[in-house]
């Protein structure tokens, strides 16, 4: 059983910078694939980004990519999500999603999510 656990979450103006981490506990890490969702009021959970076990990396291409970086760390049983250029519209609860890299089916440990606010 795979525990993760978000942090770095807070309030900023549009155009600034927020770092999340998601420290996980519980499985062997560098065989997890990783992931960031995110949902913001009254709409439905949105991919954000994905690291593989092998570091492939993918992004929501029409939301996020330029602006935000996925990272991990497998020493450390972390990934991170650099975020930049903030938007408004950047507003949501963010949430770190694992699975297993032998799992054929979606992701299947979540953490308890982190708000992120972005002020106009």
């Amino acid at each position: 059983q795979v525990q993760l656990v978000e942090s770095g979450g807070g309030l900023v103006q549009a155009g600034g910078s927020l770092r999340l981490s998601c420290a996980a506990s519980g499985g062997t890490f560098s065989y997890y694939n990783l992931g960031w969702f995110r949902q913001a009021p009254g709409k439905e959970r949105e991919f954000v980004a994905a690291i593989g076990w092998r570091f492939g990396i993918q992004y929501n291409e029409d939301s996020v990519k330029g602006r935000f970086t996925i990272s991990r760390d497998n020493a450390k049983n972390v990934v991170n999500l650099l975020m930049n250029s903030l938007k408004p519209e950047d507003t949501a609860v963010y949430y770190c999603a694992a699975k297993a890299q032998w799992s054929t089916g979606g992701y299947e440990y979540w953490g308890q999510g982190t708000q992120v606010t972005v002020s106009s």
